[in-house]
């Protein structure tokens, strides 16, 4: 698949799955989706002040997540399905938070250069047709000093527990995924695209590559998710 065909491909599975995408999160992870997003919001406090812009934002959970742990911080939400939009401005019209919400392409963003003091992505990397592209993208809005965040989920390491999630992640999931969701090969992409995504080390070479400076990761969620964070 060109870069063009899984840009395409990718918009149209979040846009059929948008609907059951925060049902389906809180399924497959047991609702622990939500502490995974607040420890990448927390790690924003330590970015210089000013905006922050939450790249594939969603439903914008990551998005409130940063607002609540920095209210005083103007936050902008971007994704490039409108489809997951909708879903993501009903859930902050619930709140009180001012987050501004926008259609976007992580490849080509609509910002100039040295716009926001941080730049955070959840579940964005291994999805995006040109890595190298992306990560350049968010490096040049990011401010000399800001923070670039993303959290990813990543193969666990652990010999046994590997091997339990492999069956679950590539088997049950997608069953989950037909049933809830009605969409059984977005739930086999899921899987999928991790096992084809590069490890934590790697990705934090390429960010490196990228431009990105001081490259760190945490591992959380029994060592499935990874947590990089970077200054420009």
């Amino acid at each position: 698949m060109n870069a063009d065909g899984k840009a395409g491909f990718v918009r149209a599975m979040f846009t059929r799955i948008a609907p059951r995408y925060d049902l389906m999160n809180s399924l497959m992870t047991l609702g622990r989706h939500h502490a995974w997003r607040r420890v990448a919001a927390r790690a924003t406090t330590a970015a210089p002040e000013g905006p922050a812009l939450d790249l594939a934002t969603g439903t914008g959970d990551l998005a409130l997540a940063i607002a609540e742990v920095s209210p005083a911080r103007a936050v902008v939400g971007a994704d490039f399905s409108e489809a997951m939009l909708a879903e993501a401005r009903r859930k902050v019209g619930r709140t009180r938070t001012s987050i501004v919400l926008l259609a976007a392409d992580a490849l080509a963003l609509p910002f100039a250069d040295a716009t926001f003091a941080c730049v955070t992505s959840a579940f964005l990397l291994r999805n995006l047709a040109d890595l190298d592209r992306g990560l350049r993208e968010m490096r040049r809005v990011t401010r000399q000093g800001g923070h670039v965040i993303a959290l990813e989920i990543t193969q666990p390491s652990l010999p046994v527990f590997s091997s339990l999630f492999g069956v679950y992640f590539h088997r049950v999931v997608p069953l989950v995924g037909a049933v809830v969701a009605g969409d059984r090969s977005a739930y086999t992409y899921l899987p999928d695209s991790v096992a084809r995504f590069v490890s934590p080390a790697e990705l934090s070479e390429i960010m490196q590559q990228a431009g990105l400076r001081r490259v760190t990761y945490q591992l959380v969620g029994f060592r499935t998710v990874a947590i990089h964070t970077a200054v420009v």
